[in-house]
């Protein structure tokens, strides 16, 4: 394996580069990540018990997570750039069903306003009529795409179409000595909990992997 340091030599391998969640690049999102602006439902919903809150996306991923936030949220409203949601039928219908949550089409996020303290609410434009509005939230979460942390990889033949690294249950790739936990997996879940149990399998596989080798090399004597 080369770096920007050095070389190394190994008989395995495990891949934890994790994955990366797009930006939306408006003003705010960075100063306030961490003080209403999150990526992960699961972990920061908590904090937003009864509060007004505000998904940022149309996708399988956004509307379950914003599902997932009405369980502690006042009211959960949906901005996204198109005039129809991109996620499965079945969870836009739970979506549409849930009084806690609303939806405003065709607007273009363009700031995330703040006290500097924490997310006061989310500056939009109207995409067919121009205009500009200001929605008051105490958090924002968004959800526009999740990129893998592979690209140092893509030569080791080991990635799918779309650049996530498929494993079995053992966490082993196609390429014998090579192993993938976390977030760059090709999974659903993407939790700390499931990466350190995966960890945990990764390492028993290297140590079966490495053991095989070491067993190959040993002479039979007669």
């Amino acid at each position: 394996m080369k770096t920007d340091e050095d070389e190394y030599e190994a008989k395995a391998i495990v891949i934890a580069t994790g994955a990366e969640h797009k930006k939306l690049g408006v003003p705010g999102e960075e100063a306030y990540s961490g003080r209403g602006v999150s990526y992960c439902a699961v972990c920061d919903g908590a904090f937003f018990k009864d509060r007004e809150l505000a998904v940022i996306g149309g996708g399988d991923s956004a509307i379950e997570e914003g599902l997932y936030l009405t369980q502690m949220a006042k009211k959960v409203t949906v901005i996204h750039r198109r005039d129809q949601l991109r996620a499965q039928q079945i969870i836009q219908k739970r979506a549409f069903a849930n009084d806690k949550m609303h939806f405003v089409w065709n607007a273009q996020v363009q700031e995330i306003q703040g006290d500097d303290m924490k997310v006061t609410g989310v500056k939009y434009r109207d995409k067919e009529t121009g205009e500009e509005h200001v929605l008051p939230v105490a958090g924002v979460f968004i959800y526009v795409g999740i990129m893998p942390m592979t690209e140092a990889f893509q030569d080791l033949g080991v990635l799918d179409e779309h650049g996530w690294i498929p494993t079995d249950e053992h966490m082993r790739t196609k390429v014998p000595g090579v192993f993938a936990i976390g977030d760059v997996r090709a999974k659903d879940l993407r939790q700390i909990t499931t990466a350190v149990g995966e960890g945990g399998t990764a390492g028993q596989g290297v140590f079966n992997y490495i053991q095989s080798l070491n067993d190959t090399n040993i002479e039979i004597k007669a």
